[in-house]
């Protein structure tokens, strides 16, 4: 029995020895160095733009609308139609108009008899010019019932509302709704560390997602005085010329303003990391042959790049492949491209 253990032990010996070999083959393969790709942060001349959002107005927008209510008689135009100023739009009830001009001419018969009179002594100064109030008052309300029983455009422009048809009685929405549509504006709030860099006349471009990367060119026309208190940003209002009238009011623009040329790091987007669950961002430069976590503040993305506002400096060698298996002080190997 012995001698059969005596026996048994060299072999079990031998087996515990390839065994540990084993472990310690695997042990050397899990350290092997990560492989990873870089590229040097630069320096670059960058654009400062700056977009906002906002909706399409017209230029101008008139309602249409009489100063007392009345009763319809006839609309002469459509959504859609294009008017000039001065063209007639709608024709109100002329019942009051015909009874006030009735009254009028019955005044100035009594006018011109008074006036006879007074140069014969037939009435006193104080009674023709009594009368003549009344007959001034009556041409004032005639003239106010002409305006409001003929309504006029103000505009040359675009009817693009209606809420009326013939024989209806007017209450409060307008009839109409006149827009000038050449040019339209885009009215955006600016931030106000943008205020000094902002200047009247300065050109800037539109993008209307209807016409997806089609560019259209605007500029500043009036600047907002104020700050406001709450959102600090100020009212920018922008001029789109549009002699086609492709771009129409309640379209989706977006603004973008170009604020001079400034150096900025700019590296590769691949090489910005999104951390998740947040909005951060942050990216692994090699130093010493090991990986290093930085976090970023990035600015805008330049087609396949980022500027970067602050993190890493220039000449930092940033790792652009190989992130995923990376943690902070990781030993890597760099590889060729």
């Amino acid at each position: 029995m012995k001698r059969n253990l005596l026996k048994l032990l060299p072999l079990a010996a031998i087996g515990l020895l390839l065994s540990c070999q084993g472990k310690k083959e695997e042990t050397v393969t899990t350290s092997e160095k990560i492989k990873v790709k870089t590229e040097v942060a630069e320096l670059e001349q960058v654009q400062q733009n700056a977009t906002f959002t906002a909706s399409v107005e017209g230029e101008t927008v008139n309602h249409i609308t009489p100063a007392i209510p009345a009763r319809i008689k006839k609309i002469y135009v459509e959504v859609g139609d294009r008017v000039v100023k001065g063209q007639k739009l709608v024709e109100m009830d002329n019942t009051n108009l015909d009874q006030q001009k009735v009254q009028l001419s019955n005044l100035e018969k009594d006018y011109a008899r008074y006036n006879e009179l007074f140069k014969v002594g037939g009435v006193s100064q104080q009674q023709l010019d009594q009368l003549k109030v009344q007959l001034d008052v009556a041409k004032t309300a005639i003239a106010n019932l002409q305006e409001n029983t003929l309504l006029l455009s103000p505009i040359s422009g675009t009817v693009t509302d209606r809420n009326y048809d013939n024989g209806d009685v007017f209450s409060q929405q307008p009839i109409l709704t006149v827009q000038q549509i050449n040019p339209v504006k885009a009215v955006i709030n600016v931030s106000e560390s943008y205020f000094p860099k902002v200047k009247t006349g300065m050109p800037v471009n539109v993008k209307l997602d209807v016409y997806g990367d089609e560019v259209f060119q605007g500029k500043v026309k009036l600047i907002h005085p104020t700050i406001d208190p709450n959102s600090r940003t100020f009212v920018c209002e922008i001029e789109i010329n549009n002699p086609q009238l492709r771009v129409r009011p309640g379209m989706f623009a977006r603004v973008t303003m170009n604020f001079d040329v400034v150096e900025r790091i700019v590296v590769s987007d691949v090489a910005i990391i999104k951390q998740s669950g947040s909005n951060d961002r942050f990216v692994y430069t090699l130093v010493d042959g090991k990986a290093q976590f930085i976090p970023v503040q990035v600015g805008q993305r330049l087609d396949k790049q980022w500027e970067i506002l602050s993190g890493i400096n220039p000449g930092d060698e940033v790792i652009t492949a190989g992130q995923s298996r990376l943690n902070n002080g990781t030993e890597v190997e760099v590889v060729q491209n």
